[in-house]
């Protein structure tokens, strides 16, 4: 009877111990880095996943949010992923050129005719077949998430493609990019993001392609006085994880934060589409820079100097890729 008791004492002891772990265990920690502003529409999309993970997954998950590359670059963000540094993350599309090729195809000029086309074609069948690109290499695509069409910021005025010969342009870590600038003469120079606005002020650069709430946000108008409106091709981002840490999670607090994220991007989009408008009259308004609005004459000349970017990548990108994004305008 003795012996009884005491294995029953050590089973009550035993799930006590249990029941306390699992009630003191420390929350799934999801630090999400990235590199702009936390007043752009990635920042406010990063701090409503934020917002949303903390009401509903409190005690579970903790995610803490680090915007203007406080943590990471997004040359850098992948690799500290894989090694998990950071959970989450939403570099540009360019970045990922080294983990699959198929993405270069968001870098293609005048590609999209707007950014009604650009999520036709990432919300059907052959854009969401792109977010599993790189499984094989431990990254997993959650969602895209828009920022916007690019503009192109200069010191002196660029109207047509010879205006742009000889000058230097930053760009992403992107051969598409590369290539695009080549086309009219120019010269691209790969550089961090963090960088651009000391780049443009000091002259070391010519310009710079963004979009409007980028542009604005990082004061780049303040240091170009040209900009021309060309919306010659799409910043969007991937936020994307390591496989390992995703399926790691468990089924239940996976779906919601899942969810969270879903809800977050779609807010998040939605502060990009208003945020175009109402940045670029910012711009206006501040007179500290001139919009150069093209003609379609003049317009044509830029698609018709960039447009042999698409075959010189076809064979990387996939031509049926191509074919499907330009047929969602």
């Amino acid at each position: 009877m003795k012996r009884k008791l005491f294995l029953i004492s050590i089973l009550v002891v035993a799930a006590f111990i249990v029941s306390v772990t699992v009630a003191s265990a420390a929350p799934i920690v999801i630090k999400f880095s990235h590199v702009v502003a936390e007043n752009t529409p990635k920042g406010q999309m990063a701090n409503k996943f934020k917002a949303l993970v903390d009401e509903r997954l409190a005690g579970k998950v903790e995610v803490q949010v680090f915007p203007n590359s406080q943590l990471f670059g997004d040359n850098k963000v992948l690799e500290a992923m894989l090694l998990g540094d950071v959970q989450l993350a939403a570099p540009a599309l360019s970045k990922f050129e080294k983990y699959t090729t198929k993405l270069m195809l968001f870098d293609l000029p005048f590609l999209f005719g707007s950014m009604a086309a650009v999520e036709k074609y990432q919300t059907g069948p052959a854009g969401k077949s792109l977010l599993d690109s790189m499984k094989n290499k431990g990254l997993i695509g959650l969602r895209f998430l828009h920022n916007g069409l690019k503009q192109i910021s200069a010191n002196s005025p660029l109207r047509l493609p010879g205006d742009a010969s000889g000058k230097k342009f930053r760009i992403m870590t992107s051969d598409v990019l590369a290539a695009q600038f080549k086309a009219v003469g120019a010269i691209p120079l790969k550089k961090p993001f963090s960088e651009v606005f000391t780049l443009l002020q000091t002259k070391a650069i010519d310009g710079q392609e963004n979009t409007w709430s980028n542009i604005y946000s990082k004061k780049f108008f303040e240091v170009q006085p040209y900009i021309t409106e060309t919306d010659h091709g799409i910043v969007d981002y991937l936020v994307c994880t390591s496989t390992e840490f995703w399926t790691g999670m468990p089924d239940g607090i996976r779906a919601e934060v899942d969810k969270a994220l879903n809800e977050a991007v779609d807010f998040g989009n939605g502060v990009s589409a208003k945020k175009a408008v109402e940045d670029r009259q910012k711009i206006v308004d501040s007179k500290r820079s001139e919009i150069l609005t093209l003609t379609p004459a003049e317009r044509a000349q830029w698609v018709e100097a960039m447009k042999p970017v698409w075959k010189k990548f076809q064979e990387k990108i996939g031509k049926e890729n191509i074919d499907a994004a330009f047929a969602s305008n």
